[in-house]
């Protein structure tokens, strides 16, 4: 449960918008996790061989390139290698390890394609605790506040919010006694910041904090990190106009989503025949698992195609699995410029099939799936599989949906002018 009165003063909306956009560059993008025939045997990789029934797709005229890794002239990338070997001012310092990822990371980005990532090791390990839900730390959501690295949010219940540490506050210093490591936070990057913060079970971080408390000083608050458990929705019943509406809120569509919603669709269904509705608010909510955005516009679309995927080998229509549980009430969708990838395709199903109304600002727009692959060092790599389209054809990839009714939440009050707006859209239906 949470309040629809929230403190927000101080804190912008393009602040709230970083958290969402660094998840998305993290690679909390959709997850690809059917087993398809296109992806598991069928792919091909330097050496391999593809039958010519799928080397080509006629329907896309597509014809499959193979590489043979003998053919590939990296004459010059060894020259480099032993040029730095020999000259480089600190070459006794030289991580042979980091060199070979960086040349991977390189050989990736160089796509072009923002989506398709390596992950060096840690960083895939954080990618997995996002979509999980749970990792190591101590409860904070980050951002900035003119600039500065900020607390956006104590979660609840967390070593955080025990120890009083407020949204709006200012971090100006971390310091980790584990690993002998302080510094102050001026310039640092979101992942830099997270890299800091989080750490082992039952391991202490000292976060130096500023609060515009009357021209209060600095002061430092030590926390004992532990696990953090990230909920993927959320829900509330709110009262206006003499009537009770559900504010059902996905946060990301991981590995614990789908048990989190069958409770929240318990308890709307409980109070089912006293409901005026249902506000689905998907805004900030970077995406997560391809078959979870499915599961869910399952439980309003009764039948009919969810999202269409356009892949290298073949095309696929993925439709309602029919359960259809909520599909009584009467729904408006809650959207933002952090609504991305899964949320996406959950909003745009609802509007194309249901002629849902989406209120609030203009999505985010991804539209390709992303397959996770696991690497033996540990690291992982995020390759772009295919193209999704929605029920009535459009690619929104860089555009984003446009909405039905334009709303901004204002920062500088206690309303929330989104769901107010989304909660008479219903009203009027």
């Amino acid at each position: 449960m949470y309040t629809m009165l929230r403190m927000k003063k101080g804190l912008s909306i393009s602040a709230r918008l970083i958290v969402a956009v660094l998840l998305i560059a993290l690679g909390s993008v959709i997850q690809y996790r059917f087993l398809l025939w296109e992806k598991i045997d069928l792919i091909a990789r330097p050496g391999s061989v593809i039958s010519e029934k799928f080397q080509t797709d006629k329907s896309a005229n597509y014809k499959q390139k193979t590489v043979d890794p003998e053919s590939i002239d990296l004459t010059y990338f060894w020259e480099a290698w032993s040029h730095l070997q020999t000259d480089y001012l600190k070459s006794e310092e030289m991580d042979e390890a980091k060199m070979v990822e960086g040349a991977t990371q390189g050989m990736v980005a160089a796509l072009g394609d923002p989506y398709t990532m390596y992950l060096p090791p840690e960083d895939n390990r954080r990618s997995g605790e996002d979509l999980a839900g749970t990792f190591f730390g101590v409860g904070i959501e980050l951002g900035y506040k003119e600039g500065i690295l900020a607390v956006m949010a104590p979660l609840p219940g967390t070593p955080a919010e025990q120890a009083g540490v407020k949204a709006g506050d200012l971090i100006l210093k971390v310091k980790d006694p584990g690993i002998e490591f302080e510094e102050e936070t001026s310039g640092w990057s979101l992942q830099e910041a997270v890299n800091h913060i989080r750490g082992p079970k039952g391991s202490v971080v000292t976060l130096t904090l500023y609060r515009d408390d009357n021209g209060a000083e600095p002061f430092n608050v030590e926390l004992r990190r532990d696990e953090i458990l990230v909920n993927s929705v959320e829900i509330e019943f709110v009262e206006q106009g003499g009537q009770e509406y559900a504010h059902l809120k996905l946060i990301r569509f991981g590995e614990r989503t789908m048990e989190e919603w069958n409770e929240a669709v318990k308890q709307i269904s409980a109070k089912k025949s006293n409901l005026g509705g249902i506000v689905l608010d998907v805004r900030n909510d970077p995406g997560g698992f391809f078959d979870v955005a499915i599961d869910i516009a399952s439980d309003f679309i009764r039948n009919g195609v969810v999202v269409s995927q356009k892949g290298k080998y073949s095309s696929k229509d993925y439709t309602s699995r029919g359960t259809a549980r909520l599909a009584d009430l009467p729904l408006v969708v809650l959207v933002n410029g952090g609504s991305a990838s899964a949320s996406e395709i959950v909003a745009g199903a609802l509007r194309d099939q249901l002629g849902t109304k989406l209120v609030g600002e203009q999505t985010f727009g991804k539209g390709s799936v992303q397959d996770r692959r696991e690497l033996s060092n540990g690291g992982g790599l995020h390759i772009t599989i295919s193209r999704w389209l929605l029920p009535g054809g459009s690619w929104i990839d860089d555009k984003g949906m446009s909405v039905d009714i334009e709303v901004e939440d204002n920062p500088e009050t206690e309303q929330d002018e989104v769901l107010l707006k989304g909660i008479e859209s219903l009203q009027s239906l």
